[in-house]
């Protein structure tokens, strides 16, 4: 029990800070467990058996909450209580301690969740707004899965947050929609504004000048604000708008059951007003609301009314993925293979006309692919035509090992064996074939006999009894006598039979 705990460490000579440390507990609750005589802390935890608190009348909703989502933050929780009892009266710090009771009477540990913060330099008001996209399946009404996409926008001032929601892929139409919405919702607009590196607005950086779609450039032309797009995995140019999407996704979004695209819209906007805007930030330090009605008076009037007509219907950009496919509204589209260039941006350029999908690399170019549009999820729509490989370099090796035998039929013959058998790697074996022939040239062709006659299929049994062809003949063929240029022009002397029968015959 804690209580004899912090009794048993004082008196081995640990200090009251040592002592919360150890047990984990605050430093006020040691001093208050030491002044206490046992009788007094037996009476005090009576009381607090029978004491009541502001949320018992609640305790079975928020544990529900807790059973079915162990990882809801107590703030989520607070919001949860505003949202569907309006809850006014409580603070969040008295949720957060019945929370942490329930968790621990109940035994409900929570999932450790950490946020990763950019450091992002405070902007004067009226400069920025940062934009970024998020995305997040939720459970519906009906019991099943739903994907859900989100536009975050948020002046990097006052941190005043503008989310909007669609149930399919944002397009550069829905972007350039929602952004004049968000002008709308903070009452003007600002001097820049910080993108993701994102294709709906832009087709490349070209270091630093940067190359925008054509409906965003006429969207650009029209409102007149810098663009700032975000370098890749720099999180410290745009953390700000970071941390609005997660807090989005994991204070308003998670847990929530979806029903319906307006309902959750209209849901999100009375966050943003009871939570999202109006809690304190914990950087600044103040109402997001509050500080908004001051820059307020710093950004742009937004004149007139932008004609959505002026967007063109060519403004979809996708990235041509490795497998040279490109995704579109939950389906994969195939085009040519070789499309996919590693190294390059990989842009493909994308309309829909009648239902079919065209697919282009450049704005105002033909199309490289046209695909009829699939109204099923999930599916790869693939023409035969962009899988057939080009059979250029097959081709020229084929013509090559015909070129080295003599004998076309004989050559016609091992090469419809190796397609019959090695239609997948016919290259690599046509390359054996072809080392192997540059390095016995004179056994080659009989190679091929052998390889025949004894019903092999491989370039590799090729080459090894083209190896075994030139070692027997070697072993076969005579040696040259060696010549010691020494004694080349040494003749032996001459000598007359008769010298060798007067010796056979002995005597003096």
């Amino acid at each position: 029990m804690i209580y004899q705990e912090v009794h048993r460490l004082k008196n081995m000579g640990f200090s009251n800070s040592k002592i919360a440390k150890k047990l984990n507990i605050s430093r006020n609750r040691v001093i208050d467990y030491l002044n206490m005589t046992p009788d007094a802390f037996a009476d005090f935890m009576a009381s607090l058996q029978n004491r009541t608190k502001k949320l018992d009348p609640y305790q079975s909703e928020i544990l529900t909450w807790l059973k079915e989502h162990p990882d809801v933050t107590s703030a989520q929780i607070y919001d949860w209580l505003q949202d569907k009892f309006d809850i006014q009266s409580v603070a969040e710090n008295t949720v957060r301690n019945y929370v942490n009771h329930l968790r621990a009477h109940y035994h409900i540990p929570k999932v450790a969740a950490h946020r990763i913060y950019g450091a992002v330099d405070e902007l004067p008001p009226g400069q920025q707004i940062q934009v970024d996209f998020g995305e997040i399946i939720v459970d519906t009404s009906s019991g099943g899965r739903q994907k859900l996409y989100v536009a975050g926008f948020i002046l990097s001032h006052s941190r005043f947050k503008y989310v909007e929601w669609l149930d399919r892929p944002f397009r550069t139409s829905d972007l350039i929609r929602i952004q004049e919405n968000a002008f709308h919702y903070f009452g003007g607009m600002t001097e820049e504004i910080v993108y993701d590196q994102d294709r709906l607005l832009a087709v490349s950086e070209n270091a630093g000048d940067l190359i925008l779609t054509e409906s965003f450039t006429k969207y650009h032309q029209f409102r007149r604000f810098k663009v700032a797009l975000c370098r890749k995995s720099d999180p410290e140019s745009k953390g700000k708008i970071e941390q609005v999407i997660k807090y989005v996704k994991n204070n308003f979004a998670k847990h929530r059951i979806f029903d319906n695209l307006n309902t959750w819209q209209q849901d999100a906007l009375k966050w943003l007003k009871r939570t999202g805007n109006y809690k304190v930030h914990h950087n600044i330090k103040k109402r997001p609301f509050e500080v908004h009605a001051l820059e307020k008076q710093h950004l742009q009037t937004v004149s007139g009314n932008y004609h959505f007509e002026n967007i063109s219907s060519t403004n979809i950009t996708r990235m041509i993925h490795k497998d040279n496919v490109i995704r579109f509204e939950g389906n994969r589209y195939s085009v040519p293979l070789g499309t996919y260039r590693s190294g390059n941006e990989n842009i493909a350029h994308v309309s829909v006309t009648d239902g079919k999908l065209r697919i282009s690399l450049h704005p105002t170019g033909d199309p490289i692919a046209i695909h009829t549009v699939s109204d099923v999820k999930g599916q790869v729509i693939t023409d035969p035509g962009h899988r057939h490989r080009s059979q250029t370099k097959r081709d020229h090796l084929v013509a090559q090992v015909f070129e080295i035998l003599d004998d076309t039929e004989l050559a016609d013959g091992l090469i419809q064996t190796l397609q019959t058998h090695y239609p997948r790697h016919m290259i690599d074996q046509l390359k054996i074939v072809l080392q192997s022939a540059k390095q016995h040239p004179h056994y080659i062709n009989d190679a091929v006999k052998e390889l025949n006659r004894l019903g092999l299929t491989s370039a590799n049994d090729l080459r090894d009894i083209a190896i075994s062809l030139a070692i027997q003949d070697g072993k076969h063929r005579a040696k040259q006598p060696v010549i010691n240029e020494k004694y080349k022009d040494m003749t032996a002397p001459a000598r007359h039979p008769d010298i060798y029968l007067k010796v056979l015959q002995g005597g003096k």
